[in-house]
């Protein structure tokens, strides 16, 4: 394996002073909401994790594209990596909604239009890294992932509109609150310094982690082709 760019070791830093920025402003910079209260400062996380989730998987579909046009198997580890990446943002993003629903909703979880495409989407890609388990042969199995994420990719812009395509209480954050939204609100200028700061800092984040797992998904594959050397 290369030894770690120093770029990247550069980016692991700044994440986590973003982070910490991020996290400041979200929890202490931000003005308390007057209804909703404390709790709403769930929001500036929930929604950066749920950006860079849906990027991620877009990203993934992209990649699948390349590789079916390519057949260079480094679009491969890129697309794995995107898709795992994504699953942990987009799972932090769905566990943030339930804590925030609980004293908003009265409930940890409801099948609104919006949990519902999220949940879907969590389901579709948890799926993708099971089923990639199953198939041995590198290229076979390479295949099978672009096209997966490919048709996957779909349910990424169902999932951001679904809020504006469907009735639902899930409040829309950017723009005007839904009347008939249960806690929809509208940002003041300090809410809105740490919602599109926590944007930024979780797109880096994902930069820095996404790179991160690309040099692992090398390594893991040059382990791969000595196995199977191996085994001939």
């Amino acid at each position: 394996m290369q030894p770690k760019p120093r770029f990247l070791s550069v980016l692991d830093i700044v994440s986590v002073i973003l982070l910490a920025v991020a996290t400041y402003l979200a929890l202490v910079y931000a003005p308390t909401e007057k209804v909703m209260g404390e709790v709403q400062r769930v929001f500036y996380f929930h929604v950066a994790a749920a950006w860079v989730g849906l990027l991620g998987f877009v990203a993934a579909g992209v990649t699948g594209i390349i590789y079916l046009r390519t057949q260079n198997l480094k679009w491969d580890i890129i697309e794995q990596a995107a898709v795992e990446i994504s699953l942990v943002f987009f799972f932090i993003a769905i566990v943030l909604g339930s804590i925030w629903a609980r004293p908003i909703w009265n409930t940890w979880w409801t099948w609104d239009p919006r949990l519902t495409t999220a949940a879907i989407v969590e389901m579709i890609y948890l799926a993708y890294l099971m089923l990639r388990q199953g198939i041995e042969d590198p290229d076979r199995r390479a295949r099978f992932g672009a096209v997966y994420t490919l048709v996957g990719a779909v349910s990424v812009p169902i999932t951001f509109l679904s809020i504006r395509l469907f009735r639902t209480i899930h409040p829309v954050v950017i723009g005007s609150a839904s009347a008939a939204a249960e806690g929809g609100f509208n940002m003041t200028s300090g809410m809105k310094t740490a919602f599109f700061f926590a944007l930024f800092a979780f797109t880096v984040i994902f930069a820095d982690l996404f790179w991160n797992r690309i040099r692992l998904g090398y390594l893991a594959q040059r382990v791969e082709q000595l196995k199977l050397k191996v085994m001939q």
